[in-house]
């Protein structure tokens, strides 16, 4: 059984609202998102895929993928897209204390630079407390409204770009992933996002 779902349910939103799920809805706009990166089997591809498309998007980047892949994280800036901490490790919050996850956050946000402080919890989980600390410390944490599931091994290439096709809607955060995990189904879904949506009249921007 699944244990994700595609499109996030009404009153999710509601319910941690200070949390950004969406953009607003009345402007054809997409806003697409890559965890885990940056890694030099995946990302330069997206890189290039977005560029035919002038489209741009924000990468939650691992800190540990940083400090090997130095030169492909600056790129990231350098065409105009937008970062964010995605922890060190990428950590699962409900595994380790509050001292610890705030810790290996910072560990992380030692390689960005002045800018938008933007954070997406791996695994989307992440206690209100822990949210809180975050908040304090001037981060906007950054959810998403619809998941490709693009790591899913277990589900076909045309599945995964349903998943965004037929749930993506004006302002939407989409979730992918720059990873190895997720490279079969990202290599087929992306270029056909890119062509749907912009034939669509959408365009494609970074989170600010």
């Amino acid at each position: 059984m699944k244990k994700y779902v595609v499109k996030i349910p009404f009153l999710v939103p509601f319910f941690y609202s200070k949390r950004i799920w969406h953009f607003p809805r009345a402007e054809k706009t997409i806003y697409l998102t890559f965890d885990d990166g940056p890694i030099p089997e995946v990302t330069p591809w997206v890189l290039n895929e977005l560029k035919k498309y002038n489209a741009k998007a924000t990468f939650f980047c691992v800190g540990k993928n940083i400090e090997e892949n130095p030169g492909i994280f600056k790129q990231l800036s350098m065409e105009g897209h937008t970062v964010g901490n995605h922890t060190f490790n990428h950590l699962n919050a409900n595994s380790v204390s509050d001292k610890d996850y705030l810790e290996n956050i910072l560990k992380a946000d030692t390689y960005f630079e002045k800018g938008p402080k933007l954070f997406r919890p791996p695994y989307g989980k992440l206690s209100a407390k822990k949210a809180s600390k975050l908040y304090k410390k001037g981060y906007k944490i950054v959810m998403w409204d619809v998941l490709s599931a693009d790591f899913d091994q277990t589900i076909t290439e045309e599945s995964c770009l349903k998943n965004v096709i037929n749930n993506a809607q004006n302002g939407s955060i989409i979730i992918f992933h720059d990873s190895k995990k997720a490279e079969k189904n990202l290599n087929y879904v992306l270029p056909k996002v890119l062509e749907h949506f912009s034939e669509k009249g959408f365009t494609f921007q970074a989170i600010a």
